[in-house]
């Protein structure tokens, strides 16, 4: 027994060791196979509590469902009595809004026809302006094409722009302010001559504008076509700017400015948007470019100087007339004094008359009081009355 089997760890295990190792782990083993069948009871005595515990719970469960079910069978009896009230009520209801459904109906339906008749009435009357409209569309159409055909001629676009011209001139200053084709002393001709109030000099205004050159630098497509209608247009105005310097500015006869009008709003944009050193240029030899709303305005200057100069030579004949109605009134007052004076030495004299007048009547009742009673006393009563009456003188 006390013979060493082998060695383990270092330390020799003898048959004695050996066994009462085993018996110790037999021990172990009996132990834990009691506790896990203790346990394995336990488990099984809660689970069967536990069962009948949730077996009592889903009977209450059970008798709650019914005690419910036999509640809603109630109160679905109940609702289906309710119901049954509210239906014939709900029916009687309905009945009465369908009823009141259909005449609101048929007089929207009316109202509708009638408000549709009215309207096929405005859509009859618009129709009718539209077509009137697309008729004048259709003449401004022809007119359009009139005017292409007016611009693509030079000499009908010179008179083009000279008519509109002489209508913003026309129609803004008086007859004797302005001469169209006026004849300069060097033979040349504007196409207009303003006169300014107070100066014999007057300002010419030139409405032969290239067109040509502006269209071909509009209508170009690319680049190098671009440039060569820019380089055109600069040229053509550079020479119609010299040709109005030279021709129109005539020292002691002429303005030192010349108006160079251009006839539309947009070829004067377009000169102020790509060629305003041109402008400029123009501007330094004492030619202004104007437009129509430019000239317009200008002209409205230029009425308000000639209003004013008018309103100062009406102001001097006034002023003139008024002096000569002085001189008459003066004339009157010492007329009026004269006749005054007349007319006092003629109260004077009427004063005088009344005078004489009432002596007479005094002398008349002095001779009615006297008393002649005989022919005898005649004569010592006449003496003492020439007496009297000598005395009165």
């Amino acid at each position: 027994m006390t013979d060493v089997l082998f060695m383990l760890g270092g330390k020799p295990v003898t048959a004695a060791g050996l066994l009462l190792a085993f018996g110790g782990l037999a021990c172990l083993l009996l132990l834990g196979l009691a506790f896990a069948l203790w346990r394995g009871s336990r488990a099984r005595a809660l689970e069967a509590q536990e069962q009948a515990f949730r077996e009592e719970e889903r009977q209450a469960q059970i008798d709650e469902l019914i005690r419910a079910q036999t509640e809603m069978a109630g109160r679905i009896q109940a609702f289906a009595e309710g119901m049954g009230g509210r239906q014939a009520e709900l029916a009687r209801s309905v009945n009465e809004r369908l009823d009141a459904v259909s005449h609101r109906l048929g007089e929207g339906i009316q109202k509708t026809a009638r408000e549709t008749i009215e309207t096929l009435g405005q859509l009859n009357e618009r129709l009718a302006v539209v077509d009137a409209a697309q008729g004048r569309l259709q003449e401004l159409s022809s007119q359009l094409v009139t005017l292409k055909d007016v611009l693509a001629n030079k000499q009908a676009r010179g008179a083009f722009g000279q008519g509109r011209m002489e209508a913003i001139i026309t129609d803004g200053l008086p007859k004797d302010s302005f001469a169209f084709q006026y004849t300069l002393s060097n033979g040349k001709r504007p196409d207009c001559a303003v006169f300014l109030p107070g100066d014999e000099r007057p300002l010419l205004i030139d409405a032969k504008f290239p067109l040509e050159s502006i269209t071909a630098f509009r209508e170009a497509k690319t680049d190098e076509a671009r440039r060569a209608a820019s380089t055109r247009l600069r040229a053509d105005i550079t020479k119609h700017v010299s040709d109005i310097a030279e021709r129109y500015f005539l020292p002691g006869e002429t303005q030192d400015m010349a108006l160079m009008f251009v006839p539309s709003e947009s070829i004067y944009a377009d000169l102020h948007e790509h060629f305003d050193d041109l402008v400029q240029k123009a501007f330094r030899s004492r030619v202004m470019l104007v437009s129509p709303s430019l000239l317009m305005l200008a002209i409205q200057v230029l009425q308000v100087i000639v209003k004013d100069a008018r309103m100062r030579e009406q102001a001097e004949l006034v002023r003139a007339e008024v002096a000569k109605l002085m001189a008459d009134v003066g004339r009157l007052r010492d007329r009026a004094l004269s006749l005054q004076k007349h007319f006092a030495q003629s109260n004077d004299d009427v004063s005088q008359v009344l005078i004489s007048a009432e002596k007479v009547m005094k002398r008349g009742a002095q001779i009615e009081s006297l008393e002649l009673d005989a022919p005898e006393t005649k004569t010592p009563i006449q003496a003492p009355l020439k007496l009297k009456l000598g005395a009165a003188e």
